[in-house]
């Protein structure tokens, strides 16, 4: 029984259809998603950290607060946990009382520390 070009055009067009399905399909079925990574912030300095924001390294695209209304009194410390990040590494940002901003870059993908001492250089806008 030979197949008539209609049945022959229909066989192609399923096939091209489930082959652009399954290639439509790859990245929903990729293990690839962003890194997680949580930081946790030691005050060691004599201010207080009233918030915390996250940035992309190369711009200053700034989140929303990151400890909701709380702060980390001196010697205390709170860990900011599970953000997505889409690149190697994202840069964390505290401002203090004053409104001053000190910041430090962590790799995405881990579980890292940031110890704030009287040293760290702070930017105030001055």
């Amino acid at each position: 029984m030979k197949n008539s070009p209609a049945t022959r055009n229909l066989r192609r067009l399923l096939t091209f259809c489930a082959v652009l399905c399954a290639l439509a399909a790859l990245p929903l079925l990729s293990s690839a998603r962003p890194a997680t990574t949580s930081v946790n912030i030691v005050n060691n300095s004599n201010r207080e950290i009233r918030h915390v924001y996250l940035s992309r390294v190369d711009v200053d695209d700034w989140s929303g607060d990151k400890l909701n209304g709380t702060a980390i009194a001196p010697g205390q410390s709170a860990t900011v946990s599970n953000f997505s990040c889409d690149s190697q590494q994202i840069k964390v940002i505290g401002e203090d009382q004053d409104g001053c901003f000190v910041s430090t870059v962590v790799a995405c993908g881990s579980n890292a520390s940031w110890t704030i001492t009287n040293e760290t250089v702070a930017d105030c806008g001055h």
